[in-house]
């Protein structure tokens, strides 16, 4: 096997990220339930899982953009306008199963587009992201006026249905399509070479992986997933805000990041990642909790990326020194 192609399937430091993100998961609500019992609550446990399994869902694509050495903030915009859109079909008299599909086909088609500037026009991925978010943002607006999306029908809402009565819709997701975005990306030749191009694109190159394809592969991917977190998104509630939610893509990026995810490409799992989309959505929670400002999560959120990124500048000198 090519140098390019013998990646590590479950690299240590993303390993051990994974145990640290679930112990400290563990520790959070063992010390906050201990100073407030409501917090470990069966409807606080509900409602942080139902309300943030979206969030998980696009940190799984912006997983594999990060490891590809790319990166997207246009997603939090896109979500919102593709939640918007979904809303709309559903009011327009659209069948639910369209307007929840169509926003996914949407997704991806705006992502590919953003992935062929960045792989064939050689573009850097932050700028057309930044491109993007301005035209998301403003032509949200712009057409909705802000107005508030409502009236949908009962059988549109599918993040408030439950399988076989137990299990929330939304969670089903979240496990399910980690679950398969791990497998995929460690055990087949395409989740493979995501590694290999973010690792070492001129290596992968002559090995002859084509950097362009896998580029626009993996944008195309994460916009799969964006319009499937925007479908959640909609319909968790029985309004739609026509705006983009605040700050919405700066707690994705986060999830990756913390989750394991080397912000220079190459290395990280879409586990960490949801692991990390749980942490943070249990602090916004316990700051409630605990009678501090929710305001404080913003703080901790840049905490946790200067931490997980100076960790990851260290491992990779490490590594370097040891070579």
């Amino acid at each position: 096997m090519s140098a390019a192609l013998a990646i590590p399937r479950r690299p240590r430091f993303a390993l051990s990220q994974e145990w640290l993100l679930a112990l400290a998961i563990v520790l959070l609500f063992v010390v906050v339930g201990s100073i407030n019992p409501r917090f470990v609550a069966a409807r606080n446990l509900q409602t942080i899982l139902l309300g943030n399994a979206y969030i998980a869902v696009a940190a799984i694509g912006m997983s594999m953009v990060i490891v590809s050495g790319n990166i997207d903030i246009s997603v939090g915009s896109l979500i919102g306008v593709l939640a918007s859109v979904s809303g709309s079909l559903a009011v327009a008299g659209v069948p639910s199963v369209l307007a929840w599909l169509i926003p996914v086909a949407l997704g991806v088609a705006v992502m590919a587009a953003q992935g062929a500037l960045v792989a064939y026009v050689g573009l850097p991925s932050i700028v057309v992201t930044l491109g993007m978010l301005s035209i998301l943002k403003g032509g949200l607006i712009s057409v909705t006026n802000g107005v508030w999306i409502s009236d949908m029908p009962d059988s549109y809402h599918l993040a408030q249905w439950s399988l076989f009565g137990r299990v929330p819709v939304p969670v089903a997701f979240m496990v399910v399509l980690t679950v398969l975005a791990a497998w995929w990306m460690r055990n087949t030749a395409a989740g493979r070479s995501i590694y290999a191009v973010g690792g070492n694109a001129e290596a992968a190159r002559l090995c002859g992986i084509p950097r362009a394809r896998v580029v626009m592969m993996v944008f195309a991917i994460h916009g799969a997933f964006v319009g499937l977190a925007a479908v959640l998104f909609a319909t968790q509630l029985s309004v739609i805000q026509s705006t983009v939610p605040p700050n919405l893509e700066l707690t994705i990026i986060t999830a990756a990041v913390v989750g394991g995810v080397s912000i220079l490409g190459g290395t990280g799992t879409v586990v960490g990642a949801t692991l990390a989309a749980i942490l943070i959505a249990a602090i916004g929670s316990s700051l409630i909790f605990v009678n501090l400002s929710p305001f404080w999560l913003r703080a901790v959120q840049g905490v946790l990326i200067l931490i997980t990124v100076m960790a990851d500048i260290l491992r990779r000198r490490r590594r370097g020194l040891a070579r």
